[in-house]
């Protein structure tokens, strides 16, 4: 499985500083998904805290419901244990209202 490499301006997420998401190859599937609209939803991530939704050894990961041009896409998405970066899982129009 290969993963994109984006390096981006910094943000801040959960008191973290990354300039570095990586995107799983499993993203292309949603072909209504692009790089734009990844690095878009990344960047509403700035600023945030949030508890993980799951923990499975290194890996904690998060979900998040975003907007971006009046379409709502929940992305799924992880910090490793002692790395600086954040992966990205997932994305998918979800249609489903906010809870």
């Amino acid at each position: 499985m290969s993963r994109r490499e984006f390096i981006i301006r910094k943000i801040t997420i959960n008191g973290k500083s990354i300039s570095r998401v990586l995107v799983d190859d499993h993203v292309r599937k949603h072909k209504d998904v692009t790089d734009d609209l990844i690095l878009d939803l990344v960047k509403q991530l700035d600023g945030t805290d949030s508890l993980p939704d799951d923990v499975k050894e290194n890996f904690h990961y998060f979900v998040n419901l975003l907007e971006s041009g009046g379409k709502q896409y929940r992305i799924v998405w992880l910090f490793e244990k002692g790395k600086l970066y954040l992966g990205v899982v997932t994305i998918y129009r979800d249609n489903r209202r906010k809870k």
